[in-house]
């Protein structure tokens, strides 16, 4: 009798084990489109080969953004994409910037669905950005 008991006490660790491990691996695997450091950011910046896109409300922006970024916030993208044309940004890489990283990578899935080839979202966001000390325009 105690061998079926242990057993299934050890299944339910067994269980526990696995439920635990998908819960740090899934939010990794879920994670959308590509992301950038801060340096790979300011070479895209430097050569010229990029539009910036801070998808942060305009209160958020105003207070402090990348310089020559553009603002369409998040919950405005679908409507106001056609913005982002007069950019000719569909030919070059649309970097998108929120506070943390976390909107930007849901923009970049909106962008990607309308037909946006190469869009990336900063890692860390504007936070990370000013962590590294570079510059902000108010």
């Amino acid at each position: 009798m105690n061998f079926f008991v242990d057993n299934i006490y050890n299944l339910i660790l067994l269980a526990l084990m696995i439920a635990s491990g998908a819960a740090l691996v899934i939010p990794g695997l879920l994670r959308r489109g590509e992301k950038v450091t801060t340096l790979q950011a300011t070479r895209l910046i430097n050569q010229g080969k990029s539009v910036l896109l801070d998808v942060r409300d305009n209160a958020a922006f105003v207070t402090g953004h990348m310089r020559d970024a553009r603002n369409i916030p998040l919950k405005e993208l679908s409507a106001r994409i056609g913005e982002l044309d007069k950019d000719k940004a569909k030919a070059r890489t649309v970097i998108v910037v929120c506070d943390s990283g976390l909107r930007s990578a849901r923009a970049t899935g909106v962008l990607r669905a309308a037909g946006f080839t190469s869009v990336v979202s900063l890692s860390g966001g504007l936070a990370a950005w000013q962590a590294q000390g570079l510059p902000v325009a108010r």
